[in-house]
């Protein structure tokens, strides 16, 4: 992969959702370092305390929009907003997204809809909104604009009771080989992949361990980290940052005959 720094994104635009913290952040990040402008969105109100700390330190290449993924008026302002400040879009990472954990009797139909908004709708209304636009932008780059949807090692493989979240990553693994296949065959110059990541230190795996701390089945978070990590070949966890790195890949001219792909960065997990 390319080395950090070396501009390989100058003069592109990107547009990544839930960009505030986790991955999404790390993306935006690693896609400034590399000289592109990020249009971030999240459900945090813009001067809100976390959305106002974090420009400030991201600097004048990034801007934000409160967005929810969930609404196709929130996404038809976002839109708007990409086209009048920048008139195109290069590269759009479909981010955004939560977890559901427990037993299948016991989920409710409110919970499965709801993750299924969230890790499902968002992605198809995110990449039906801006297809056209990126069509059009995608004929100046080599290697065409690029979608990222971000699903997980739980969109390839099962898990016990997390049902819902498996169903909903495997839907995003699919909905990306079919649109990929669409844009190939019409010939747009739109690439669409599928980035999934292992077991990453996010604050959406902190939030994950704590509930099942609550419901007793470890003592504390550590417990889960230590046992997630003796389970995977690496022995460790994933930073973020290293699936910015592979965001990245995907991003740019590098990846320029890969689209309806699978990239997995999970310390060997899956590979078990």
């Amino acid at each position: 992969m390319e080395s950090l720094g070396s501009h390989r994104l100058q003069g592109r635009i990107a547009l990544v959702t839930g960009g505030l913290r986790g991955i999404g952040l790390a993306c935006v990040e690693r896609f400034l370092a590399e000289g592109a402008e990020v249009v971030l969105t999240d459900l945090e109100a813009p001067d809100g305390d976390l959305a106002t700390a974090t420009l400030a330190r991201l600097g004048q290449a990034a801007s934000y929009v409160r967005a929810n993924v969930t609404s196709e008026e929130d996404w038809a302002t976002l839109l708007a907003r990409v086209e009048q400040q920048h008139g195109a879009l290069h590269i759009l990472v479909n981010n955004a997204g939560i977890d559901l954990t427990g037993p299948v009797a016991t989920t409710s139909l409110e919970g499965w809809r709801r993750i299924m908004s969230i890790n499902v709708d968002g992605v198809f209304l995110g990449t039906r909104a801006f297809v056209p636009l990126m069509e059009k932008s995608g004929a100046g780059v080599a290697g065409g604009a690029s979608i990222i949807n971000v699903s997980s090692i739980m969109g390839l493989v099962g898990m016990s009771e997390v049902s819902g979240y498996n169903a909903s990553k495997g839907a995003v693994r699919l909905f990306t080989k079919s649109i990929a296949l669409e844009f190939a065959e019409k010939r747009m110059p739109i690439r669409a992949n599928s980035l999934h990541p292992g077991f990453v230190v996010t604050p959406l795996l902190s939030a994950g361990f704590q509930r099942w701390v609550d419901k007793g089945i470890a003592e504390k978070p550590q417990d889960l980290v230590d046992m997630v990590a003796a389970k995977t070949p690496m022995g460790r966890l994933a930073d973020p940052s290293e699936l910015a790195s592979a965001a990245f890949f995907l991003a740019s001219s590098d990846s320029s005959y890969m689209t309806g792909a699978e990239l997995v960065i999970d310390g060997g997990w899956t590979a078990q």
